[in-house]
């Protein structure tokens, strides 16, 4: 904690962190009103080279209970890295906004034989049904690898869940292929955004002015 007060005495820093919570929360709202734009305006459901030749298998557990061990991890790395809470809210800000902006323009309908989710889950908020490419669960994840990327430990554990994700909602057919594939090339288009829209907020990232 002493350390947290040590950062909040910076005035830069506690703007920084204020407005990337502000942004966080304002994606949020956008992608809520998105998913239910794209949910009501879905179409037809298409064939996929891997759900129309696999069977679907009941992963709703691993996919609601892993999404929330995944926040809580989140948190848990930003609260014990605070200079680096500064870069990691802005950049899953952005990567929430621009996804609202990838589901309002693609209204395939799920996969037919779609796992459904536990309609008492809290994860129903965030998940709609039309809400498909690209794979958030994918995707952000394997953001988190690439900020990340320079401590081995959180690099392979964004990376594990990322890859668990791929082939959760694959099984559970509750994403299509394209929709897990394409994750991980707009994933690296946003890192990179990112690195250059929230340049001052990379370089608290980067160093640890305790030092």
């Amino acid at each position: 904690m002493k350390e947290h007060f040590y950062y909040f005495k910076y005035v830069q820093f506690r703007r920084s962190f204020i407005s990337g919570l502000v942004l966080l929360i304002v994606s949020l709202f956008i992608n809520f009103y998105a998913g239910i734009y794209a949910t009501e305006r879905a179409s037809n459901s298409v064939t996929d080279i891997i759900l129309s030749n696999i069977r679907v298998y009941d992963l709703d557990g691993l996919f609601v209970y892993g999404s929330w061990v995944l926040v809580a991890f989140i948190v848990l790395v930003c609260f014990s890295r605070p200079q680096k809470s500064l870069f990691v809210i802005k950049s899953i800000a952005l990567f929430v906004l621009i996804r609202a902006v990838f589901i309002t323009l693609t209204h395939i309908g799920p996969f037919p034989t779609q796992v459904i989710i536990n309609p008492r889950s809290f994860l129903n908020y965030f998940v709609f049904g039309g809400d498909l490419f690209f794979s958030g669960h994918t995707g952000l994840p394997f953001l988190l690898s690439l900020i990340f990327w320079q401590e081995k430990v959180l690099r392979y554990i964004f990376l594990a869940a990322s890859f668990m994700f791929a082939v959760v909602v694959l099984l559970s057919h509750l994403h299509y292929t394209i929709d897990v594939l394409s994750a991980f090339f707009i994933s690296y288009g946003i890192f990179h955004i990112a690195l250059k829209v929230f340049k001052k907020d990379k370089e608290f990232f980067d160093r640890d002015i305790l030092s």
